[in-house]
């Protein structure tokens, strides 16, 4: 399975072509000290104007925010909207170049009212009008002349005009001569069955009226991943992505079960083109060659960065990443860390490693770890195997199995990741990682600590914490023995009481206990 950090890593070298309505989201803000006399509505002072691309130049933008070069194209008006709107997606990297104007369009345009942080109104203006035969034919024509230069087409289509019923059947033709990874977001799917879309994205009022069913809320999910052939055979694409709001997504692959995306919950979000974002996420992974589901894990870690944030948003490649470093606390293997790790370093994140065996965690251990992060910003996990752990403990340990040990660590929010590890020593995953800290507890000296020298080879530095008193798993084993068998002390699993990460029945065992 290809890397989501290794995908990510490859969206620079994408082209996407980019096709639908061109839209002007205005925010006008300000305060609302007192009522209207006329009327019981607020007096709003407005302070300050912002411009985003909105609609299809959203999607526009979020590609490139991703990293992929993107070319839009669009029909504006010849209006002071249509200029906001050039500057905008200049502003972000996108080059306006390829809009057409119709003389006389009035350009669409959202306008939102927004007091002391409240959204009070939104008004909305512009044609909706079919476009006029000249702009369709010249549209078509800039389509035809740059769909083969680009390795995926996203058709945005808002239904305000600009994707006419022979834009449809030229993308069809276009397709079928030339097929590219071809992604559709429409609130009438219905209209693209027959294009051979690669990906469609509902959202879940759409979803209903394309199966023409009423689905209650409470059981969307359920009913919804009973339908998937029936989406699919509606809008006759290979995948289809319904999206939930806060619920998150369900999404649709012919020949396989559905697979569902968890979503980040946000309170009085004001965001508008979270579902650009998705969309542009999953078709630029699916354009890397990510299987499905981690195309959807993708969109929906986009998507998260996206309802954080006011107004109209978009998720910049480093945002995924650092989005992604939080999700996932138990890398499939050592590769897979460590693209987690570039991908860290990538936005500036110190990297802090420890290891141990952490069989019976205990109230040393979590301050251990606690204290174990303070010198940077991600920590790592060096987790013994099981058969690690009774080369370094005895037959009788570990008492809890590494997938238990695993899960317990993932669980606490001082620890990013977990990898395990077979040797007896930690040295192979140090040279791996090249942590900027190394942290280690017992009674060790930064001289006497056999991985100082190796840390120090690699550029980073080593942080040795002391004992916490009276707090080991040794000494957890040797209470629960004396309480239910009676054990002497002298026949316990014996040990002086404190936290040795780093606890020694030999000296050469290393690991944590």
């Amino acid at each position: 399975m290809t890397e989501p950090f290794t995908l990510i890593d490859t969206f620079p070298s994408l082209r996407v072509l980019v096709v639908g309505e061109a839209m002007l989201d205005a925010y006008l803000e300000g305060e609302a000290p007192r009522l209207c006399r006329e009327a019981p509505v607020p007096v709003v002072t407005l302070q300050h104007r912002t411009d985003a691309p909105g609609g299809a130049a959203n999607a526009a933008v979020n590609l490139r925010a991703l990293g992929a070069s993107v070319t839009f194209v669009s029909v504006v008006g010849d209006d002071d909207a249509a200029t906001a709107v050039r500057s905008a997606l200049a502003a972000a990297g996108v080059s306006p170049s390829a809009l057409i104007t119709e003389p006389g369009r009035e350009t669409l345009a959202k306008h939102r009212v927004v007091a002391d942080g409240q959204l009070l109104v939104r008004f909305d203006q512009g044609d909706t009008r079919p476009l006029s035969r000249d702009s369709e034919a010249r549209l078509i024509r800039r389509l035809s002349s740059m769909w083969a230069k680009h390795d995926a087409v996203l058709v945005s289509d808002y239904g305000y005009g600009i994707i006419t019923n022979r834009v449809i059947r030229t993308v069809e033709s276009l397709q079928a001569a030339n097929p590219r990874v071809l992604l559709v977001d429409s609130r009438d799917l219905a209209r693209y069955r027959e294009v051979g879309a690669t990906a469609v994205k509902p959202n879940f009022e759409e979803a209903c009226e394309l199966i023409g069913q009423r689905v209650p809320v409470a059981a969307r999910t359920d009913v919804l991943a009973a339908m998937g052939d029936r989406f699919l055979d509606v809008t006759g694409a290979r995948i289809a992505a319904v999206t939930l709001d806060s619920a998150g997504a369900v999404v649709f692959e012919r020949g396989r079960v559905p697979y569902r995306t968890s979503a980040q919950a946000v309170r009085n979000a004001h965001v508008a083109g979270a579902g650009d974002t998705f969309m542009s996420a999953f078709g630029l992974a699916l354009a890397a060659g990510a299987t499905t589901p981690v195309a959807a894990g993708l969109a929906s870690a986009a998507a998260a960065v996206a309802v954080t944030k006011d107004r109209t948003a978009c998720c910049t490649a480093d945002e995924l990443r650092g989005q992604l470093l939080t999700e996932t606390k138990v890398p499939e293997n050592v590769p897979a860390l460590l693209a987690r790790v570039a991908a860290a370093r990538a936005i500036g994140r110190r990297i802090v490693f420890t290891n141990g065996c952490f069989d019976i965690l205990h109230s040393g251990h979590v301050s251990y770890l606690n204290r174990a992060r303070r010198p940077g910003d991600l920590l790592i996990v060096g987790l013994n195997s099981d058969a690690s752990v009774a080369r370094l403990k005895g037959p009788t340990r570990p008492v809890n199995t590494l997938d238990d040990r695993t899960r317990v660590l993932a669980a606490l929010t001082c620890v990013d990741f977990v990898i395990p590890f077979e040797e007896d020593t930690p040295d192979a995953l140090i040279a791996a990682i090249r942590p900027d800290v190394f942290v280690k507890g017992g009674d060790y000296t930064e001289a006497t600590l056999p991985e100082a020298p190796l840390v120090r080879a690699l550029g980073g530095q080593v942080e040795i914490l002391p004992f916490i008193e009276d707090r080991s798993t040794t000494g957890i084993i040797a209470r629960i023995q004396w309480n239910e068998h009676g054990l002497p002390p002298e026949e316990r699993q014996g040990g002086r009481g404190g936290t040795r990460l780093g606890e020694r029945r030999a000296p050469v065992v290393r690991s944590a206990g």
